[in-house]
């Protein structure tokens, strides 16, 4: 087995003191609770958007579980991530019924827009693309889901105008 050497260093200023106080308060909660890792992490992600190892370290520390234990839960489950994700999430069906109905097409001008590939978040940390295999919704296809929102019959013509709707939450909410 081949040693894979990982550095997440993150600056701890990353996180508001609001943030870290609401992080801290998680821990504190589900100090003595057994079993209690997975629900300090999902919680803690919900906060702080994703697991770098400076937070790893904060539950490490307060749940007193070894970092290593912690490290090895958030890289198993999918839904854990060490990676910043955008406010709003992309993800772009490429099953079977969105490939032949134009969702590489969606995906290729999605990049092009943002400036990203999948996996990756723009440079505002407004949005972040992933793709996905299959969204249940087939008979709509191509879609495209924001956030919660199932986007039908996607056409790349349309995309500036699905976009500018979150852009324009944005600047209601932080504008």
């Amino acid at each position: 087995m081949e040693a894979v050497a990982v550095s997440l260093r993150e600056p701890v200023d990353e996180f508001s003191p609001e943030q870290w106080g609401k992080i801290d308060a998680i821990i504190a909660e589900h100090r003595t609770k057994p079993g209690a890792l997975i629900p300090v992490l999902e919680q803690v992600q919900g906060i702080s958007g994703y697991l770098p190892e400076v937070i790893q370290r904060r539950v490490s520390r307060g749940l007193g579980i070894p970092l290593a234990q912690v490290y090895g839960v958030v890289t198993f489950y999918s839904f854990f991530t060490m990676k910043p994700k955008g406010r709003h999430q992309i993800r772009v069906c490429l099953g079977t019924a969105c490939h032949v109905r134009g969702g590489h097409q969606v995906e290729r001008r999605l990049e092009e827009e943002l400036g990203i590939q999948p996996g990756e978040v723009d440079k505002d940390r407004l949005f972040s693309l992933d793709i996905v295999r299959c969204v249940g919704c087939c008979g709509l296809a191509p879609v495209m889901v924001v956030d919660e929102d199932t986007h039908q019959q996607v056409k790349t013509a349309k995309l500036d105008q699905i976009l500018a709707k979150y852009r324009d939450q944005e600047e209601v909410h932080h504008g």
